[in-house]
């Protein structure tokens, strides 16, 4: 490694993250999200930044907790659940009866921050929505999770929060897919969902960003306030500039598949193992590029002499045809050192030639590079065994986030809870159980 690398290394080694301090440590989270994974996102980044994070969940457990790839589980959890649900303390608890509202009240009083994907109406009908609470406690932050947004004319729909449909309401499925006329009508020209809950990822990392500048304005200023995140919102931040586009142009963005209507090649292309990544930004870069697979020729080619005559559709499809022909006898990684070494002789523009496997999974998890930089985490846990989980993938050099605990089961942490909280014995702890209240 170069000096710098070395130098960055030792300042953000996760390894390390442990001795230092926390960015939000002394913050209390209190998590009511039953079924839904936006929640538990915010929740676990909250949580490794330092934040006390109380997971409540009804006393049957959260049914998330069944979410889980061909009915695969480890201790009776699922693994969905498992990858998401560290760094937290379990409760239970019932919201359905008045007397488990009440506890939640007085809990509310002594958190900092409150994340829920439940209705916000239906949370202030039963007098723990952000209104009453926050009178009780003005300095709280009260997160909000929902399809619709707390507020506009869809906002009363009586519909749970789904991933599914985030992303449906959000219009970007409709630009993801293969352009319909591309061959034979089948599943591949339909709209296509945005990898693994996408819809509900993207509504909690956003809910955790709106929950920190919250935090950083009640520093200065002590006051809490209501934090509103719309799945189907948040995921129309990644439309990018198609929004703009198809307000200007005056038509709807259709379906491209890997092509690209601003840029040529910017595409995924077939190899001898698998696939690779191509790009070429600029015209000195295409001439790079058109070197690199033998037919310079191909510069002064009407078809593809111009950026604006590269991205018509027509243009494109010969382009990658012609692409393939040499990629087709090569390994990735023999591109990857074909690029290098024409780009390595060329600086500025002309270098601009990017190109890079298109790992599978299991792949990605075999890269050095990966875990040096302590991408994945291992953790051994009594109930569930040993489980290897995506880490934080923050590298910070003051205030790092890590990984501190794994999924419990739900409950197990009922007793410290509620004693440490609102000082209840023993024998109260035992008297909620019993009446099935957590």
């Amino acid at each position: 490694m170069s000096g710098y690398s070395d130098r960055m290394m030792a300042e953000t080694d996760p390894g390390k993250a442990q001795d230092k301090p926390e960015a939000i440590s002394g913050i209390r989270v209190l998590e009511y999200c039953p079924g839904h994974f936006g929640g538990m996102v915010t929740a676990s980044i909250l949580g490794e930044f330092g934040a006390d994070v109380i997971k409540v969940e009804p006393p049957g457990g959260d049914p998330a907790r069944t979410y889980t790839p061909e009915g695969i589980a480890i201790g009776g959890t699922g693994l969905l659940f498992l990858s998401e649900a560290r760094n937290r303390r379990f409760a239970t608890l019932s919201l359905e009866a008045e007397e488990g509202r009440n506890v939640f009240r007085r809990m509310a009083k002594k958190a900092d921050v409150i994340v829920t994907s439940e209705s916000a109406a239906r949370m202030d009908e039963f007098g723990i929505g952000y209104a009453s609470l926050s009178n009780e406690n003005p300095g709280m932050i009260f997160l909000a999770l929902s399809t619709y947004g707390s507020f506009g004319p869809d906002a009363g729909r009586k519909v749970k929060d789904s991933d599914i449909l985030c992303q449906a309401l959000s219009g970007t499925p409709h630009i993801v897919g293969e352009p319909e006329g591309a061959g034979p009508p089948g599943p591949h020209q339909s709209p296509t969902r945005l990898g693994n809950w996408h819809g509900w990822f993207v509504q909690g990392l956003w809910g955790a960003f709106g929950v920190l500048a919250a935090l950083n304005f009640r520093a200065e200023t002590g006051k809490g306030q209501f934090v509103d995140v719309s799945g189907a919102e948040g995921l129309m931040k990644f439309a990018d500039y198609n929004i703009t586009w198809m307000h200007t142009a005056g038509q709807a963005r259709q379906r491209v598949g890997n092509f690209d209507p601003a840029v040529f090649p910017y595409t995924y292309i077939r190899c001898r193992d698998g696939h690779t990544f191509m790009a070429a930004y600029n015209d000195e870069a295409f001439e790079s590029l058109m070197n690199i697979i033998g037919r310079p020729e191909l510069v002064k080619d009407p078809r593809f002499a111009t950026p604006s005559s590269r991205v018509r559709m027509e243009n494109e499809k010969a382009l990658l045809s012609i692409l393939e022909e040499w990629s087709g006898g090569l390994t990735a990684d023999e591109i990857l050192r074909a690029v290098e070494d024409y780009t390595s002789k060329r600086s500025g523009s002309a270098a601009a030639v990017v190109t890079g496997r298109v790992n599978r999974p299991l792949e990605t998890l075999a890269e050095a590079n990966w875990w040096e930089r302590g991408c994945f985490s291992r953790a051994a846990d009594p109930v569930y065994g040993e489980l290897l989980m995506a880490a934080p993938p923050w590298k910070m050099s003051g205030t790092p986030a890590r990984i501190k605990s794994v999924c419990r089961p739900a409950g197990a942490d009922n007793r410290e809870v509620y004693r440490d909280l609102l000082g209840l014995s023993t024998a109260e702890v035992d008297s909620l159980s019993s009446r099935g209240i957590i």
